[in-house]
């Protein structure tokens, strides 16, 4: 596969399977746009790897050979190697341009491996320790395609760690059915408990009182992370300032949705309006094009 046709397959990927996130990278300027969808793409790939088949034993030894072939092309992309896949080149083209960090995608690779063997945890720390890999790596390993601002290159990282997390812990509020189908439960078993909440009271599919009010508290949690990460806006360059502050907007609408389903996770899944995401888009539209428009005439002595 060509490098243009592996960008494409990632754009695509994200345009089908992450249509809010999708929605905010259009205002990215083009050149940083492809490369969000890169990682994107990568993150996909390698999440539905995971995802793929059943819980038995002979699709847990199937999903983990299918992580070590990609894990294995992955390192031969990175050691210049011509690879055979639909997302790698692209992926190993953006890691390599930015210089992103090794350890961010071990991380990363790492959770997705847990997902084989992992489906429950014990405490919110558990959680958070998975969630290093799974939201907080793709945080970083975001930053130096969206560029920061001179200096704060190191203050940038607790932000993009925030927001990683705040999104994920969103979709895992959103998709505890499908989840659920897959085997596994991303709520804190201590926190399950603490609202007299049982599994079999998330398979019934009927939101009990008790369950409402655990969402309510988990999506209070993340509201948490998304307050953390909110002033890290202000230290990414100005073009990548209206895309994040969409897709802040955009993520935290579906806690918004939560909660108007008064906090009822199972019996839909919570979608922002489509007249509420285009309204989203369209204010920040013109300040992605005022600022891709302003870095483009600025001469190269003032960028360094």
């Amino acid at each position: 596969m060509t490098l243009t046709a592996s960008y494409e397959h990632c754009r695509r990927l994200n345009a089908r399977h992450g249509r809010s996130f999708y929605l905010a990278t259009l205002l990215l300027p083009a050149w940083k746009r492809r490369h969000v969808h890169a990682l994107y793409g990568f993150t996909r790939h390698v999440d539905d790897i995971v995802d793929a088949c059943g819980e038995t034993a002979a699709d847990t030894s199937g999903r983990a050979c299918a992580l070590d072939e990609v894990t294995r092309r992955l390192n031969a992309g990175l050691a210049g190697e011509t690879v055979k896949d639909p997302v790698l080149p692209a992926f190993v083209h953006t890691v390599r341009s930015f210089g992103i960090e090794r350890t961010d995608l071990d991380a990363f690779l790492r959770s997705m491996r847990a997902d084989l063997t992992v489906t429950r945890y014990g405490t919110y720390d558990d959680l958070m320790l998975y969630m290093e890999g799974s939201a907080a790596a793709i945080g970083l390993m975001m930053l130096p395609i969206l560029e920061t601002m001179p200096g704060a290159g190191r203050l940038a990282r607790k932000p993009a760690r925030e927001l990683g997390r705040a999104f994920q812990l969103t979709n895992f509020l959103r998709d505890v059915t499908e989840d659920l189908a897959r085997g596994r439960i991303y709520l804190p078993r201590e926190d399950l408990a603490k609202f007299g909440v049982t599994e079999d009271d998330l398979r019934r599919g009927t939101p009990a009182p008790a369950l409402r009010d655990l969402v309510a508290f988990e999506a209070e949690r993340a509201r948490d992370h998304y307050r953390r990460a909110l002033d890290g806006i202000e230290l990414l360059a100005p073009s990548s300032r209206p895309c994040i502050r969409a897709a802040y907007e955009l993520y935290g609408g579906i806690l918004d949705e939560i909660a108007l389903a008064g906090h009822d996770v199972l019996t839909g899944r919570a979608r922002v309006p489509r007249r509420r995401r285009a309204a989203i888009f369209t204010r920040h539209l013109v300040a992605a094009w005022a600022a891709g428009h302003a870095e483009r005439r600025r001469p190269a002595a003032a960028l360094s």
